[in-house]
C-alpha cells in the first residue's frame, strides 16, 4: 500500500536542490564521472539523532558510511554467512582502498540500554535481542554495573573496543594495519552536548578544535561527558 511522499522530504529535497545541490553541482557532476574515492570509512549507529555526515560536516564523496543497530561489527567467520557490514567493509578495504576506519559510538544508545536491561522480547523473531547479544563479550571490559562512572556509558564505549578488535579478525583488514595502509579508531559522539571523544589507546580525550564560539565552548564545558 502506497502513500503520499512525506512531506517533511520533499520540502528537504528542494532545499537540497536550491542549496547543496547548486553551489557543488561540479563535484556532483565530477563523482559521477569518475566514481566514488572516499579515504574514511564510518561504522556508525541507525540513531537518528547521530548521522556522520552532519557531526563531520563532510561533502559528498568524503565518507563511506555504514550505519546498524548500535554500531557493531561482528567477529569475522569464513562460513560463507551474507552479512551486511561483512560486505560493505570488504567493498570499502579491498575496492575503495580506504585509509580509515571509524568505529563511532554515541551517548544514551537505545541498543546498548536494551541489552543492559535484558528487557522483554519485542516480537517472536526480537531481532533487536539477538542483535545485541553481540555486545556480551563487551560486558568484562566495562567493568561491574555499580562501578565507578556511568555503566551505560562505560558499556558503550566498551562495545566500540570489541568492534575494533572483531575488525581485526578480517584478514585483509589486519593486513592492511600491519602494512600501515589502514588506520583503526574508536571515537564516542555526546548528543546532548556536540562532543566528539576518540579513544587514545587509554581512554576518550575530547577533539580538541579551534576556533570555537565562546557560547559553545562554555556550553561545552559545562556539559562535559
Amino acid at each position: 500500500m502506497t502513500s503520499e511522499f512525506p512531506a517533511r522530504l520533499t520540502e528537504g529535497y528542494r532545499d537540497f536542490l536550491a542549496g547543496r545541490m547548486a553551489t557543488e553541482r561540479e563535484r556532483y557532476r565530477e563523482l559521477a564521472r569518475r566514481g566514488q574515492s572516499p579515504a574514511i570509512m564510518v561504522i556508525g549507529c541507525c540513531d537518528s539523532r547521530v548521522s556522520p555526515e552532519v557531526i563531520f560536516d563532510a561533502h559528498p564523496g568524503e565518507l563511506f558510511v555504514v550505519r546498524n543497530i548500535a554500531n557493531l561489527v561482528p567477529a569475522y567467520t569464513s562460513d560463507g554467512l551474507c552479512h551486511g557490514v561483512f560486505a560493505a567493509l570488504e567493498f570499502a578495504v579491498q575496492v575503495l582502498k580506504i585509509r580509515h576506519i571509524v568505529v563511532l559510538g554515541h551517548a544514551r544508545c537505545g541498543g546498548i540500554r536494551a541489552f543492559a536491561e535484558n528487557g522483554p522480547p519485542l516480537s517472536a523473531g526480537d531481532s533487536i535481542h539477538k542483535w545485541m547479544s553481540l555486545i556480551a563479550p563487551a560486558v568484562e571490559l566495562a567493568g561491574p554495573p555499580d562501578g565507578d562512572g556511568d555503566y551505560l556509558t562505560r558499556l558503550e564505549q566498551a562495545s566500540i573496543a570489541k568492534s575494533l578488535d572483531n575488525l581485526l579478525t578480517f584478514p585483509y583488514v589486519a593486513e592492511a594495519v600491519r602494512g600501515r595502509k589502514l588506520f583503526l579508531h574508536g571515537a564516542y559522539f555526546d548528543v546532548a552536548t556536540g562532543r566528539i571523544f576518540v579513544h587514545d589507546g587509554i581512554g576518550y580525550m575530547p577533539v580538541k578544535v579551534e576556533p570555537i564560539p565562546c557560547e559553545l565552548e562554555q556550553s561545552l564545558g559545562e556539559h562535559g561527558n
